[in-house]
């Protein structure tokens, strides 16, 4: 095994905390890089695959935290950028993974979740736009109302019931509430 060649990995990883998601530019707010996306989609897809049960709730979270990972190379494509630039993700993948003792596995999971088959890639999938509803969300609730239409797209590619109903539940839930909704007692304390 080359060490060398899996160091080289770690720092290509790195690229993903630099590399900004791109949608924003067109919302108008926020910021974001695909390594601060990919965590919560993991998160997201941890929780998915336990409401869930019967599915390998560890594949759900390797598929959502890889997802992404041509973005290192690539960077992130938004929905304008893609009706103009075609990506050659397998390509990226394929270079990528030639180098790593794990290539193999990394090919196999992101080549499931592009095909979208599996219960756990649907789980995964679902996870990355539950994760874009919640970020659009915080940005409503913080008075960008053109939010409100990148929510109702998002939610139609939402694959699961349990996606769909989870996606319910964040548009009627207050994106402050987990830490000021009946907490009253957190801002009088000196």
């Amino acid at each position: 095994m080359a060490l060398k060649e899996i160091v080289n990995f770690f720092f290509e990883l790195g690229m993903l905390k630099k590399t900004p998601r791109s949608g924003f530019q067109f919302l108008g707010s926020g910021r974001e890089s695909v390594a601060e996306h990919a965590f919560r989609v993991a998160v997201i897809g941890f929780a998915l695959a336990r409401l869930e049960g019967a599915v390998d709730e560890c594949r759900v979270v390797r598929l959502c935290l890889f997802h992404d990972l041509a973005e290192s190379r690539t960077g992130d494509l938004n929905y304008v950028n893609k009706q103009y630039v075609q990506v050659r993700e397998e390509r990226v993948v394929r270079d990528l993974a030639r180098t790593l003792p794990f290539g193999d596995e990394l090919e196999e999971l992101l080549a499931e979740f592009r095909e979208g088959k599996s219960r756990e890639s649907l789980l995964a999938h679902d996870s990355d736009q539950l994760d874009l509803i919640l970020e659009l969300k915080e940005h409503l609730d913080l008075g960008n109302r053109y939010a409100t239409r990148w929510i109702h797209f998002a939610r139609q590619r939402l694959k699961t019931d349990l996606g769909r109903q989870l996606a319910a539940e964040i548009v009627e839930t207050d994106s402050t509430a987990w830490w000021f909704e009946g907490r009253d007692d957190w801002w009088t304390v000196e």
